[in-house]
């Protein structure tokens, strides 16, 4: 991990925290956590907790009642596992709403419209035990049956009280709205996606084999995901509820995985490139080199962003694999599946390739969680896009100069992926590290 001097935090700001917390936020661990691990020691993560009280409201729904029509959403909260709380996503709204859990389709909205879309959704919370799939009640089969819909489906709840009327933050789930238990729910007429009901029918095929199968047939990831958090896949003595923030990851990861195995048998890129997406002051320069199969993510962080509210210093660190893969779990989390999916996607769509190097640079502008959401689709923004080509390491990386705030040579310092091209050549690499055409001209 390296740490670049910049101007610190202003005093006032920095007292929102403890000695503790300064102290973790200054040596990267707030980074590496992101909330999810509480690497701090603390019981909530202090930099959430932060933007909860910062993200107070008005309460949107100032009643025990709510009908609207879900997008359709659902969510399975971590907390006491095994013993959480599920239920319905509901907006006080009817109508279209299936943008509010669409995020296959929130690239190019700016981020206060991503706020606004789940600050809509209000929680209804039912706790049962993991594997209380088929034997929790009515609730709980409800709850399933929207999470398989297609589209937006008219709901009905009673609360046990007022939801709490706050927007909910975290960096692997899409933000939400206010919540409370449910006392009833009542899900109207709703269309179910046929492939989503095939896949929760067949209670033989395994779950892995029912999400490659769904991501073969088209069906978004996202969706995907809601019906694996309900536990709608798997052989049927091994289903249950997955929360939210892991069904995410799982998904992920599973289909990424398979991606990349098929990649691996494709022949390699015949040149190196790179693509670029930016969004919520978020840079992102993905780079393909004509290699066999590897994988990183480096990731730097600036003062005053969200995991980095009071360093003196950008933060900078990076996961990868080789063609084998990896055996542990990604210390960045979530987004380098999420990341590696997309990569896999572009190549075996592409029938070729490569060794790739994601740079995020992450500017102040990025100051609020929404989700992993956030780089799986980014990334693949980025691939959609026609490429920049080069012939050579040295020109590629003259070029990345120009697209990046910091230095190269702290990527490259970094980069595991990097230093193994430019330091492990081979005989085909000849023309890979030609000087830069500027200089080979000159």
């Amino acid at each position: 991990m390296l740490s670049l001097p910049v101007q610190p935090a202003p005093a006032p700001f920095a007292a929102i925290f403890d000695a503790d917390t300064r102290a973790a936020i200054a040596s990267g661990l707030c980074i590496q956590c992101r909330g999810a691990k509480l690497l701090c020691g603390k019981a909530r993560c202090p930099i959430l907790v932060r933007w909860d009280s910062m993200m107070k409201t008005a309460p949107m729904v100032d009643r025990i009642d709510l009908d609207g029509s879900s997008p359709p959403g659902v969510f399975v909260g971590r907390f006491g596992y095994p013993k959480v709380y599920v239920g319905p996503l509901v907006p006080p709204v009817h109508g279209d709403t299936q943008i509010l859990d669409a995020p296959e389709e929130w690239i190019g909205h700016p981020m206060e419209d991503i706020v606004h879309f789940r600050s809509q959704l209000v929680r209804g919370m039912h706790r049962v035990h993991v594997q209380d799939v088929d034997g929790g009640g009515r609730i709980v089969d409800q709850t399933r049956e929207l999470a398989l819909g297609t589209s937006p489906a008219d709901v009905e709840v009673g609360f046990a009280r007022k939801p709490h009327g706050r927007v909910v933050l975290d960096d692997n789930v899409q933000p939400f709205g206010p919540s409370a238990p449910l006392s009833r729910f009542d899900l109207g007429s709703l269309k179910v996606d046929q492939n989503l009901d095939r896949a929760f029918s067949d209670t033989d095929l395994r779950a892995r084999e029912a999400v490659i199968d769904l991501y073969e047939r088209r069906t978004p990831v996202s969706k995907i995901q809601r019906a694996f958090s309900v536990g709608a896949f798997g052989i049927e003595k091994n289903r249950r509820f997955v929360p939210t923030r892991w069904s995410i990851t799982a998904v992920d990861d599973t289909i990424g995985k398979e991606l990349r195995e098929r990649v691996k048998t494709f022949p390699l890129i015949n040149e190196i490139r790179v693509h670029e997406a930016i969004g919520f002051d978020d840079r992102f320069l993905v780079v393909m080199i004509p290699r066999p199969w590897r994988y990183e993510l480096i990731e730097a962080w600036y003062p005053n962003t969200l995991w980095n509210p009071l360093g003196r210093d950008i933060v900078m660190f990076g996961d990868h694999e080789g063609f084998e893969g990896r055996t542990t779990y990604a210390s960045i989390g979530g987004c380098y599946y999420a990341a590696r999916l997309a990569v896999g996607e572009a190549l075996a769509r592409e029938r070729r390739q490569a060794a790739t190097v994601i740079l995020r640079e992450t500017h102040p502008g990025y100051i609020m969680p929404v989700g992993v959401w956030n780089v799986r689709e980014h990334v693949r923004e980025a691939l959609r896009h026609l490429p920049h080509r080069f012939p050579s390491m040295a020109d590629t990386l003259e070029y990345l100069h120009t697209r990046l705030d910091i230095p190269m040579s702290r990527y490259v310092c970094t980069s595991e992926v990097l230093q193994y091209v430019l330091h492990q050549r081979t005989f085909d690499d000849f023309d890979l590290f030609a000087l830069p055409a500027t200089s080979a001209s000159s």
